[in-house]
């Protein structure tokens, strides 16, 4: 920004799956991003562990959650900071996805609700982690330029 590559008025930040998680933390780390679309993501990792895909690289990389509490409140950062955030977010999920199931979303949507943080939720029926129906793959990308649109003018 100091360089005059970016206008710190307009910045905003977005990912899906692991970009999505990134986007999570980034938001309850940094306040300074005006807008964010999280989709297929995940905060809260312990409702994750036997809910996705990933359980045996869970218990190889984290161990179990009652056995490593404290590494599993750790990974659940965006989740357990979620009173930092102040930046309006997008998140998006197809409803049948068992990679990043819906879960992830659901809950940080909540919680930006709760604590008066402009948020929106869209569901995708049918999808899974890639949105395939052509129609839907339009309204995302749609859906992701108007909320951008919105705070990034």
């Amino acid at each position: 920004m100091a360089a005059g590559v970016a206008d710190p008025d307009r910045l905003g930040l977005g990912g899906w799956s692991y970009g999505g998680i990134l986007t999570d933390y980034t938001i309850a780390s940094d306040p300074r991003f005006k807008a964010a679309v999280s989709g297929a993501s995940s905060a809260l990792q312990l409702s994750m562990y036997g809910s996705d895909q990933y359980i045996v690289q869970y218990e190889q990389e984290l161990g179990v959650p009652w056995k490593t509490q404290d590494l599993w409140l750790k990974i659940s950062y965006p989740f357990f900071h979620m009173d930092r955030i102040r930046t309006p977010t997008l998140f998006m999920c197809g409803q049948l996805d068992f990679n990043v199931p819906i879960v992830g979303v659901e809950q940080m949507y909540q919680g930006l609700k709760s604590l008066g943080v402009d948020t929106q939720l869209v569901i995708y029926p049918g999808q899974h982690h890639g949105i395939t129906t052509p129609s839907y793959a339009r309204d995302r990308l749609e859906r992701w330029i108007a909320w951008w649109g919105k705070y990034l003018k």
